[in-house]
């Protein structure tokens, strides 16, 4: 579509778009005839406009209001006209700055990448991590408090992953213990997703072995990993959520960013969406009704895979908000950043 469009009709739509980028306003003729490089008269910048409000790229929100771009002429402008900038270097500083000096430590890597991509973009960010299919090496349940436990395992790769699990509060120490060297036995040398059905299984023919209280920290312990019914989807991490919150003037933007917190603390759909980024190289971009997963209208997200070492795609990283968010800035950042995180993982 963007070839059928003469220099006009292309300059008149990028002008109307970078408008809504910036403001989210409507704009009209006479403030547009004031941006053109050469000179139309309002009624011509209208004849424009009608066609292009025909093409299904603008629309006007009130009869006598200028145009903004629909979700097809937003994806359209993306796709074609956007010019990406470069991510400057004290932003990359920042970027790298928040990662810590422990590669090996993923969770916390990948924690700190959201935590950067929130704070750089003003906006949401989320993270798919890993499935963890390294052999184990160690398992260690930690007391926390009455009722919550930190589970650590440590990878024969060397890599470090720490769960938090609700325990009973009437657990003895002796069962954290009993836990630990239950599962060392049987996940050593092996990785979650070989041993899972297994044990499982074999918590039904234990009882002897462990009493009812340390049946349920085994099964937590590994349910926090594995996912639901052995399901090794791996975890979502989303960081900057009140960001979301900044600029709602109406109360229809209070009512769709209720519903995309709602839809944030839907793992198993923010999974799917995240994981539509496995189909493709290079940064993905969703934009408004391309977001059919969660059904959230003026949202968009801009999402990228990260490999291993043997350039496996294992995870993806994104940022999400409003559909006029400064895609120029953000797209670049999440490519960085993405590639950082494969580096580091690597």
């Amino acid at each position: 579509m963007i070839t059928e469009l003469n220099e006009r009709s292309r300059e008149i739509f990028r002008l109307i778009v970078e408008a809504y980028l910036e403001t989210g306003d409507p704009i009209g003729s006479r403030a547009l005839s004031k941006k053109l490089s050469t000179k139309l008269s309002p009624a011509t910048i209208r004849n424009v406009m009608a066609d292009l409000e025909d093409s299904g790229l603008l629309f006007a929100p009130h009869t006598s209001a200028g145009r903004l771009p629909t979700d097809t002429g937003l994806r359209f402008f993306v796709d074609g006209l956007l010019e990406i900038g470069n991510i400057s270097r004290q932003e990359r500083n920042v970027i790298k700055g928040q990662f810590s000096d422990n590669p090996n430590n993923i969770d916390g890597l990948l924690e700190e990448a959201t935590t950067a991509l929130s704070g750089l973009t003003g906006c949401a960010s989320l993270v798919l991590a890993p499935k963890c299919e390294s052999p184990l090496k160690h398992i260690e349940f930690v007391s926390l408090s009455l009722t919550r436990a930190l589970v650590i395992l440590v990878m024969e790769n060397g890599v470090v992953e720490n769960r938090i699990i609700q325990t009973p509060g009437n657990l003895p120490a002796s069962s954290l213990i009993q836990a630990s060297n239950y599962l060392s036995s049987r996940l050593v040398g092996r990785s979650i997703s070989e041993a899972y059905d297994e044990i499982m299984a074999g918590l039904e023919t234990d009882r002897a072995e462990l009493d009812t209280l340390t049946s349920r920290v085994v099964t937590s312990g590994l349910a926090v990993w594995s996912g639901n019914a052995g399901s090794l989807d791996g975890s979502l991490i989303v960081r900057g959520q009140s960001n979301l919150l900044e600029d709602v003037t109406a109360m229809a933007d209070l009512e769709r960013i209720r519903s995309l917190f709602d839809a944030l603390e839907t793992k198993e759909e923010m999974l799917k969406l995240l994981n539509l980024t496995d189909s493709a190289d290079g940064v993905q971009i969703f934009i408004g009704a391309d977001n059919t997963l969660f059904n959230v209208a003026g949202v968009s997200l801009v999402a990228d895979c990260f490999h291993n070492a043997n350039q496996q795609i294992i995870g993806a990283i994104g940022v999400i908000g409003p559909m006029r968010m400064n895609y120029a800035r953000i797209i670049p950042m999440v490519d960085y950043t993405a590639k950082l995180v494969s580096r580091l993982i690597g």
